[in-house]
């Protein structure tokens, strides 16, 4: 691309002009849920009978009927038809980090020679789409292509446009999970069974646990003429190559900083039909980095949630086209600056309350909150390595371990509160909180005293308790964040299974031992099976900065994982202690954890691939004709320099052309030789049968040819004319107008 090119496309960019979005004339609560067949739906259109075994099945459990499906599809079509709905389609989640759809329509031959809308109970419980192209790990082979789709009753069916979407699990003709859905579904219920028997030591009443979650998604914007006019964004997400702009995120004037407003209508646009979709967005703000932006929801049920954010993510690459714009889901889309993360904040919550609420006055109250932290803290602490793994990505692995992401080493902050709390609890049976809440006061008259929460903010903690939940910082601004979830409801749950079969343990020994009542044998065994814990989990615990080299070396002695090979740490879903948890938890057997890790290193093999590919095309058609062309401008102006001047003035005033020359030369040479080492790279790994190998291979060899090329281009793009350079640089990119 010529200079004029390039910037004709920058100012096309920047003057092209957001779409003029009006909010509906009503309040978001009227239009909230328009286009979803939620509980006002089903009451409207469905029989009372089989509203209310509906509504058992979402809030109880209860196995779902399949003699009801007729009836729920009759309703479910008399409203989408209303709706001017032409198409269904059963929506899931397979290993893709993706969603799957594939549409029918609502027609049948009637008999007569004309059509019918038809929409049975047999189409909405369950399909059966050809699933020979999907990531499966080797479950299937290829002509083995049979594959279900199976409803989710607990997510409501929505509608795309002229489609009825119905949220499904994705399962083997032999029964495997081919999804994020099912285990995740599974990892919900083992929670329940074991926080639920938990909870009757202190709530006999409890009758369900939920998890809830509340994921914050970061993004990038960019002008979707300049996304179009580089071909690594356009085919990886990130920019291969670019030096950083003098100005980006230094000054800090981004982040919560005015909304420029073309991003500003867009998130209007966004909101309107997320809302519209029932998904409760609550929060938007600028991000830290320059064009990086976040977009948070009110907590919700996990399953949901995870449905929610899927949606979300293909919603807003939509409604940025309409306004001019590309979203950027990739973790480290920009060198130098912050990448974007999906922090999920996780909290359980019964029919009665929140468990992990901060504690309050009574000694009941009290160890409820102590026995749920401190399971939580175990759990992390036994698979720290797995809750990395499931985080884990190519891509993400571009974010993790900078200044401005979780570490890569799995620890959680609990702050000063909490830690002195399970202190005190170890050494003593103090159970009394010293205060809740801190009252401080501001000596401005005009400001009211604030009540502080009894912790901080660690922004370095990967798992951080922040007052009645835990944020789990780590996992990617991309990825489907069941994945992350299905690993730590697990790890939960199998904790919590663990604790209770030693408190039972206990109170059997304890009980009628020296006139002990049933009451305080459960005491006694609560508080020791506690103050085990709390020594053996204390190795996660902590506080500090986890940006520190003295924090590396601290992990190591205390046990933790601090591996950085995203090939390497993947192999944690395989050992022995983490298949052991997901089959006693009924998650996931062997069998489709050793699939799903084949499919994880073909993942990382692939996406690595791609770039170095693309990074190969981009150096020797791109970057090295356009420098050598200024290269032999510079030549000429020596020599004309030499026809003009004295032979000693002409090498002084050429003295600097000569310089760039020599430099130009150099940095070529060595992008051509790096080009075919990285080419040869690629067909040595390639050759590696075993895919676990050849992805240790990619990130031992490929990729580290890769950011050679890449320093040496970015070289390259400070000294080459600016007019001759053909891709948008960081300045233009990162900026909008």
């Amino acid at each position: 691309m010529t200079n004029n090119l390039r910037f004709q496309v920058v100012e096309e960019a920047f003057k092209k002009q957001a779409l003029n979005i009006t909010a509906p004339n009503e309040r978001p609560s009227a239009y909230f849920g328009k286009y979803v067949f939620n509980r006002e739906k089903m009451y409207r259109y469905l029989p009372n009978d089989i509203y209310t075994k509906m509504i058992d099945v979402m809030d109880n459990g209860a196995r779902l009927d399949r003699s009801i499906a007729d009836a729920v599809a009759a309703g479910m079509k008399q409203w989408a038809l209303e709706m001017g709905v032409t198409h269904y389609t059963h929506w899931f989640q397979p290993l893709t980090e993706g969603t799957a759809e594939k549409h029918d329509a609502f027609v049948e031959h009637d008999g007569k020679g004309g059509m019918i809308e038809k929409f049975t109970g047999k189409l909405l419980v369950q399909q059966e789409p050809d699933a020979s192209s999907f990531p499966s790990g080797g479950i299937r082979n290829t002509f083995e292509a049979r594959g279900y789709s199976a409803w989710d009753p607990t997510s409501p069916v929505f509608i795309i446009d002229d489609t009825l979407c119905i949220p499904t699990i994705f399962i083997a003709y032999t029964g495997e999970a081919l999804d994020y859905k099912a285990p995740l579904l599974r990892s919900l219920h083992a929670v329940d069974l074991a926080a639920t028997n938990v909870c009757h030591y202190f709530y006999s009443d409890v009758k369900k646990v939920k998890v809830n979650l509340g994921w914050e998604q970061e993004y990038f914007l960019v002008d979707e003429g300049l996304y179009s006019a580089r071909p690594d964004l356009l085919m990886t997400g990130r920019t291969l190559m670019g030096h950083e702009s003098a100005k980006n995120q230094q000054m800090d004037d981004h982040y919560f900083g005015t909304i420029p407003d073309r991003v500003q209508a867009f998130m209007k646009d966004l909101e309107i039909q997320a809302l519209e979709l029932a998904i409760p967005c609550k929060t938007r703000h600028n991000e830290v980095a320059p064009n990086q932006f976040e977009l948070a929801p009110i907590y919700e049920e996990c399953n949901l949630a995870v449905d929610h954010n899927m949606l979300l993510m293909s919603l807003m690459k939509k409604v940025a086209r309409k306004h001019g714009f590309r979203v950027l889901l990739h973790e480290k889309p920009f060198d130098g600056i912050n990448g974007s993360g999906k922090h999920n904040n996780w909290s359980l919550s019964t029919d009665t309350g929140i468990l992990l609420h901060a504690p309050g006055t009574s000694a009941e109250e009290n160890l409820r909150f102590i026995t749920f932290i401190v399971e939580t803290l175990m759990a992390v602490y036994k698979h720290n390595g797995l809750l990395k793994a499931s985080i884990m990505s190519a891509t993400n692995a571009h974010r993790l371990g900078g200044n401005e992401a979780p570490p890569a080493i799995i620890s959680s902050f609990l702050g000063k509160y909490v830690s002195t709390l399970l202190d005190n609890i170890e050494q003593t049976s103090n159970l009394k909180p010293e205060i809740s809440n801190i009252q401080r006061e501001i000596d401005i008259p005009q400001i009211p005293d604030l009540i502080v929460d009894n912790t901080d903010r660690n922004r370095t903690s990967p798992f951080a308790f922040t007052g009645n939940r835990f944020e789990f910082r780590a996992p990617g601004s991309s990825v489907n964040c069941a994945s992350a979830m299905i690993a730590l409801n697990s790890a939960m749950a199998e904790a919590l299974q663990s604790f209770k079969e030693r408190v039972d343990k206990k109170i059997a020994e304890y009980e009628g031992k020296d006139g002990s009542t049933k009451e305080s044998a459960k005491l006694q065994a609560l508080l020791e099976v506690l103050r085990e814990d709390i020594k053996t989990c204390k190795p996660v615990r902590f506080d500090g900065n986890g940006y520190s080299d003295e924090w590396v070396e601290e992990a190591k002695k205390r046990g933790l994982d601090v591996e950085k090979s995203c090939p390497v740490i993947f192999e944690h879903y395989l050992d022995e202690s983490s298949i052991r948890m997901f089959e006693s938890t009924k998650v996931m057997n062997r069998k489709e954890l050793l699939a799903r890790n084949e499919v994880k290193w073909e993942m990382y093999v692939k996406t690595v691939q791609i770039e170095a590919r693309v990074l190969g095309d981009l150096a020797m058609n791109h970057i090295i004709p356009v420098s050598t062309h200024y290269q032999s401008q510079l030549i000429k102006n020596v020599q004309g320099m030499k026809d003009v001047f004295s032979q000693e003035k002409a090498e002084r005033l050429s003295a600097r052309n000569m310089k760039l020359i020599e430099e130009i030369a150099e940095r070529t040479e060595k992008i051509e030789r790096l080009a075919e080492e990285l080419t040869d790279a690629r067909r040595v790994a390639n050759r590696i049968e075993s895919i676990h190998q050849r992805a240790i291979a990619y990130h031992d060899t490929v990729c580290p040819k890769m950011e050679a090329i890449r320093y040496e281009i970015d070289k390259l793009e400070l000294i080459v004319e600016d007019g001759l350079w053909t891709l948008p640089k960081y300045r233009e990119l990162l900026f909008i107008r």
